[in-house]
């Protein structure tokens, strides 16, 4: 069997199984029979991301391992990212997280919890800023 037919096979059974879990929430009445139906299809979500995940970790690092140059700029990329992330965290506050107020929220204390969280706000703003930048400069290019 060619690879086209069980990718067909795969896609049909998935959305069977779906189409199933659909019907059932929609026939259930009471709380108790609504909460298993639903229960069930996302347990079938979270299966599909981590089957979904593996095969595209899996498929990633065969494919590096096979281009050893794409090892070494994935490697490159992996350290810049990594240097961002330190810088971020070096520019990040540990202060207390505080309404408009400046009351202390709950469960906003100042440490190292508040800290990452704010170093993970920094590191995304850097990298949509590069995002945007990347996109401007491309829009830039094709006019030439």
């Amino acid at each position: 069997m060619d690879k086209s037919k069980m990718l067909t096979i795969g896609v049909a059974l998935i959305s069977f199984i779906g189409a199933f879990l659909l019907i059932r929430v929609i026939m259930a009445e009471g709380g108790d029979a609504i909460d298993s139906a639903v229960g069930a299809i996302v347990t079938f979500s979270k299966i599909l991301l981590i089957v979904a995940a593996a095969i595209a970790i899996i498929f990633s690092v065969v494919n590096l391992v096979k281009h050893p140059q794409a090892l070494k700029k994935t490697m490159i990329g992996l350290v810049a990212l990594g240097v961002l992330l330190a810088i971020a965290y070096f520019m990040a506050s540990g202060d207390a997280v505080t309404d408009g107020v400046g009351n202390i929220l709950e469960d906003g204390a100042a440490g190292a919890t508040s800290k990452w969280v704010s170093a993970l706000i920094n590191f995304t703003g850097f990298l949509g800023v590069i995002g945007l930048v990347t996109i401007a400069l491309g829009f830039v290019r094709s006019f030439k």
